[in-house]
């Protein structure tokens, strides 16, 4: 099987960003990549038009992370408060995920993916939790999450059995 070396002229997942010389199999790069305008061929002409999609990939890395740092600022400044209800053996209905964390900062005027969020699990105990986002690789905001559970019942002992309960038990013999 032969391969071709192609210029990307986008971000494809998995192989590349723009103005990357990559090696690519002969069929992939003839059949998809080229054809779909994704990918250029790498001929000494092409390998000129690198300079201009570097410039080009320069500049937008810079916008997203000015960008980044942007949304990191405006995080930094937000506590979101969040309620979960307990039924009345303090028992909590469901959990706060990253998408209620998520949606509750998109509310207040910042709109994140979910996915940047670094939940470890559910959030299920009332609290303050700070919750690092990762929105770059240079950029990591830390969200500041107070979860609130409503008819909590605070360190309840757990029932023990009563005296009667042993005595109906039947003795195993």
């Amino acid at each position: 099987m032969a391969n071709m070396k192609v210029i990307l002229a986008t971000k494809i997942e998995g192989l590349g960003c723009e103005a990357d010389l990559v090696t690519v199999k002969a069929g992939y790069g003839r059949n998809y990549l080229i054809p779909q305008g994704l990918a250029f061929e790498a001929t000494p002409a092409n390998r000129r038009f690198i300079n201009m999609l570097q410039k080009k990939r320069a500049e937008r890395e810079a916008a997203e992370l000015a960008n980044f740092k942007e949304v990191a600022a405006k995080i930094a400044g937000i506590k979101i408060e969040l309620k979960l209800e307990a039924g009345e053996k303090g028992k909590v209905f469901g959990a706060i995920t990253n998408q209620q964390i998520a949606e509750a900062l998109a509310a207040q005027g910042v709109e994140i993916d979910r996915r940047t969020l670094e939940l470890e699990k559910p959030l299920r105990k009332s609290g303050d939790y700070e919750i690092p986002a990762k929105l770059h690789p240079e950029v990591t905001a830390i969200v500041h999450v107070h979860l609130v559970v409503v008819g909590e019942v605070a360190d309840a002992p757990e029932p023990a059995e009563s005296p009667a309960a042993e005595v109906e038990k039947p003795a195993a013999e």
